[in-house]
């Protein structure tokens, strides 16, 4: 029985076939790839926190929804309940990602939150992390 097994994803290994649309599109001409799971799994994640719900045509319950947060007062309780709305959905949409933490820096004067998401992807030993700004 093998301990600590490690799976790559099959798509993984042929370094010219890519796996996902990278963003922003500002390639010319058409969208740029990614090309390993890391990098899709990282750009699934900006579109998917990015997005409002009912924003999706026909998927009226995709998308993080995190704007409804952009008028509401910035102090802790407002800030625990977006790591939680973060946690929750990710963990909803995203089964093979597991949140190792939620950093939410404030900048009150400015009307600025950052969002900085500690990620791994299960039984990949892939580790990343994202940031995002709201003002």
């Amino acid at each position: 029985m093998a301990y600590g097994a490690k799976n790559i994803y099959p798509i993984d290994t042929k370094p010219r076939m890519a796996v996902g649309v990278a963003i922003p599109f500002n390639q010319p001409g058409v969208f740029g790839s990614t090309y390993v799971t890391k990098d899709a799994i990282k750009t699934n994640l900006v579109n998917y926190l990015l997005t409002n719900k009912t924003e999706r045509y026909l998927q009226p319950t995709f998308g993080g929804d995190l704007r409804k947060y952009i008028f509401e007062q910035i102090n802790s309780n407002t800030m625990d309940f977006l790591k939680e709305d973060i946690q929750s959905n990710i963990n909803q949409n995203f089964p093979n990602v597991s949140i190792d933490a939620i950093d939410i820096e404030q900048y009150p004067d400015n009307n600025i939150i950052v969002v900085s998401l500690y990620y791994s992807i299960i039984n990949t030993g892939i580790n990343d992390n994202l940031q995002l700004q709201f003002n």
